[in-house]
């Protein structure tokens, strides 16, 4: 089973030199993989995170051996051809090193700040990522695909995005919330949603000392936490994304001992 570890999103404005810090320390702790949120903008708290490709291009090059990926990117937030070249990119920029997290996005406050069409979500994703795939997998005259396949991750829970994108992605990711950050809970969801013929990926919420950076909206590990993480793998998970609160180069590095010393 793969651990990876996600870096701070919103919870607070976060310096370039502490992200690298932050990545670096993951590395070295053992962590297989550091992840980016894709988002523009939140209204609560209010504020704008820096841009996730940009900041996952400058990661690659300032690691050597953990996988980067987006958690998860939206496919919205750019044109199809323009985001699969992107992602071509960032698989030459990190050796391989790159994991194509996609989703259909959520948060309206964003979509509506930057001018973009909330409606339709679903559809416009099913448009998008038939084009993503296609030039990931095959290519054209504007892109050449990569030498090893990227990897396609599919963030979402909902039955008509399984149907569009799951029999063509090879990981399958749910966010702690969705299944209340138990493992009892995670495999009665990936059962429920018949997760069978991909690797499955479960994010999971950990809480150091109280401090609660992130709105909590499932009970946190705040224990035992190698054991937990165990017991996900138990209940079917390849991967384990931790999503640890206060998130710091500190606090990944006790991550690390915990799940790692």
């Amino acid at each position: 089973m793969r651990i990876g570890v996600q870096l701070p999103e919103v919870e607070r404005i976060v310096p370039w030199p502490e992200y690298v810090a932050m990545a670096r320390a993951a590395e070295e702790a053992g962590f297989a993989s550091v992840w980016v949120g894709d988002h523009l903008l939140y209204a609560d708290p209010p504020r704008g995170p820096w841009e996730c490709w940009t900041t996952m291009a400058a990661l690659a090059a300032s690691t050597e051996r953990v996988t980067i990926g987006p958690l998860v990117a939206c496919l919205a937030f750019h044109p199809p051809a323009v985001l699969a070249k992107m992602a071509a990119t960032m698989a030459e920029l990190s050796d391989g090193r790159f994991v194509l997290g996609v989703g259909a996005g959520w948060n309206e406050v964003e979509f509506r700040a930057f001018g973009l069409p909330y409606d339709r979500r679903v559809e416009r994703f099913a448009d998008a990522f038939d084009t993503v795939h296609r030039l990931l997998r095959t290519g054209d005259d504007t892109i050449q695909p990569p030498p090893r396949p990227v990897p396609l991750m599919l963030g979402s829970n909902g039955p008509r995005m399984l149907r569009i994108a799951l029999p063509r992605v090879d990981i399958w990711n749910t966010w702690y919330s969705s299944y209340g950050n138990t493992a009892e809970g995670f495999e009665r969801l990936h059962t429920s949603l018949g997760i069978t013929d991909v690797e499955r990926s479960a994010c999971a919420l950990v809480v150091y000392d109280g401090i609660e950076e992130r709105r909590v909206d499932a009970p946190p590990i705040t224990s035992s936490v190698r054991t937990r993480v165990d017991e996900l793998g138990d209940a079917g998970a390849d991967e384990v994304i931790v999503v640890v609160s206060p998130c710091t180069e500190r606090s990944i590095r006790r991550l690390g001992e915990d799940l790692f010393g």
